[in-house]
């Protein structure tokens, strides 16, 4: 995938995630204490932006030190986030990048509905967010996304802006031209059955697809 993988931190991924998506995009971005997620999986970065408030004392260090990468270090007394101010050096850096961005939906509930927020915002190109159960992406009106070989596999779709459209073909409950209010469950715990054809028609949703079986309303598991 060409794309930039953006890190930022609030529950750490495995090393073998971290790996494997630092060794599929072209360049890797430090979100704050995400530097440390890189370091304890034996990564490094392109570029680091942050204030530094919550990175390790090793990291810090690496921070002041910096002469593999570079470092946009900002004021912990900011009106922005450290994502935010990592997409706008992603903007500024590397114009249409697509975007994966991991270790970023676990954590404080108000920072991860805030991440979705900033997530959506990014326009530019396709955005994803990939964590070992789950990959999600960002589809805004007119963008559409093709899942081949998740047979057996729980799917959502959510509407994060009013007046939201979306058709979905290929699952056990499928939706064509089909309003989805905010925040709303209708497209909540689907199943792929086949080939996969989700678009989104107006406004903006995330759809996630899980990579464990379909895990039902009661528990039920069904391995794909």
């Amino acid at each position: 995938m060409q794309g930039i993988g953006s890190l930022w931190l609030a529950v750490v991924a495995s090393a073998d995630l971290l790996r494997r998506l630092a060794g599929e995009c072209d360049h890797v971005v430090a979100v704050d204490r995400g530097l440390d997620a890189l370091l304890g999986a034996g990564l490094g970065c392109d570029v680091y932006v942050g204030d530094v408030d919550t990175v390790s004392d090793a990291g810090r260090a690496l921070v002041d030190a910096a002469t593999e990468f570079e470092v946009e270090r900002h004021d912990p007394y900011k009106d922005y986030t450290d994502l935010a101010l990592a997409l706008d050096s992603v903007c500024r850096r590397w114009p249409g990048a697509e975007v994966v961005a991991t270790c970023a939906t676990g954590g404080r509930p108000d920072m991860a509905l805030s991440v979705l927020g900033l997530l959506a915002g990014y326009e530019d190109a396709p955005i994803w967010i990939a964590e070992d159960k789950v990959v999600a992406r960002i589809l805004h009106a007119g963008e559409s996304w093709t899942i081949e070989g998740a047979e057996g596999k729980t799917f959502s779709i959510i509407a994060i802006a009013p007046n939201t459209e979306v058709s979905e073909h290929g699952l056990e409950w499928e939706l064509d031209h089909s309003p989805l209010g905010l925040l709303a469950d209708t497209g909540i715990s689907n199943i792929v059955r086949s080939t996969a054809e989700i678009e989104v028609h107006t406004g903006t949703a995330i759809a996630y697809l899980l990579h464990q079986g379909f895990i039902g309303t009661v528990g039920e598991y069904e391995n794909p």
